[in-house]
């Protein structure tokens, strides 16, 4: 086993590189479980939006216009969610269960001619300046743009949910919806709008799988990155900076493993390919405190 092989500064580089799908997928759940709903479909989601993003991308030459099409894509499959849950009243569980069984297979239809087509390319930028800076240049200011809008999307939810008035009627939404509907607010409107912003930052998750890391459609490419964005959110306490925490966590160990695979570690790949997801649960949860929304799950009537 050579440690020696290991770059650390590529590692920590690689490190914010490996998180961003999670972080868009999580901090979009963490909206839609703030307004009270619980939407288990982020793997659906996440998958429809990387193919989505994928086919706009190869047709249009722009992986810009790739990552607006897994938005909408995103979007549109979370709008069918809202509308089971809050118009039709299903149950939120099995709905969500059943949009992630379905934007796989959904996904594996609209990729099938796809499989094999490499995605435009999406350079990094080179932030003048800070991009220079020794050791912290290459690991902060050297990266694709979406790393930087992961990280914006981060602290502009912190700011809405706790500095502005749609972000206070959002959490008293999702903390008793029947106070919040006596009140005058558009409960069912509100989840909805709630509902499709996690649905586009779960696609724009996606797509940054199939546009930047990979960057080619493989059927089944997202690899639970939905669900381990669901558990970053419920153990992160549904606080923004520290889901930010946990995504990197994840990402962290993500790349750390396949780094000591390719140092020889004399330890069974299984067991490695486990541990980021072992770790991250384990560490989440030793430092939770945060409480779920009172309304979490639950299903709202505005006739009651």
């Amino acid at each position: 086993m050579d440690l020696s092989s290991i770059n650390p500064i590529l590692l920590l580089a690689s490190l914010m590189v490996a998180a961003t799908p999670i972080l868009l997928a999580a901090i979009g759940e963490l909206v839609v479980e703030r307004a009270g709903v619980l939407n288990l479909g982020v793997e659906g989601m996440m998958i429809t939006g990387a193919v989505c993003g994928f086919v706009v991308a190869v047709s249009t030459g722009s992986p810009w216009l790739g990552f607006i099409g897994a938005a909408v894509g995103g979007a549109f499959l979370a709008l069918l969610f809202g509308i089971l849950t809050q118009y039709l009243l299903s149950n939120q569980v099995a709905t969500g269960l059943a949009l992630t069984l379905f934007g796989l297979g959904l996904s594996a239809l609209i990729g099938q001619g796809y499989i094999g087509i490499k995605a435009p390319s999406f350079p990094d930028w080179h932030i003048p300046l800070l991009g220079d800076i020794p050791i912290i240049g290459p690991i902060v200011f050297q990266h694709d743009p979406m790393v930087y809008v992961g990280l914006i999307l981060v602290a502009a939810t912190w700011w809405f949910l706790h500095k502005t008035q749609g972000g206070l009627v959002l959490r008293a939404v999702g903390e008793n919806h029947d106070a919040a509907h006596a009140l005058g607010y558009k409960v069912t409107r509100i989840r909805i709008l709630a509902i499709m912003f996690g649905g586009a930052c779960a696609g724009l998750g996606g797509a940054y799988l199939s546009l930047v890391r990979v960057p080619q459609w493989t059927e089944g490419m997202t690899a639970g990155a939905g669900w381990i964005a669901l558990a970053i959110v419920v153990f992160a306490g549904w606080k923004p900076w520290r889901l930010l925490l946990g995504a990197y966590l994840f990402g962290g160990m993500t790349v750390l493993q396949l780094n000591l695979q390719a140092a020889g570690l004399a330890i069974p790949v299984e067991y490695l390919s486990m541990s980021p997801y072992i770790a991250t649960i384990v560490v989440l949860v030793i430092m939770s405190a945060g409480r779920a929304p009172g309304s979490l799950g639950r299903i709202f009537h505005a006739s009651r």
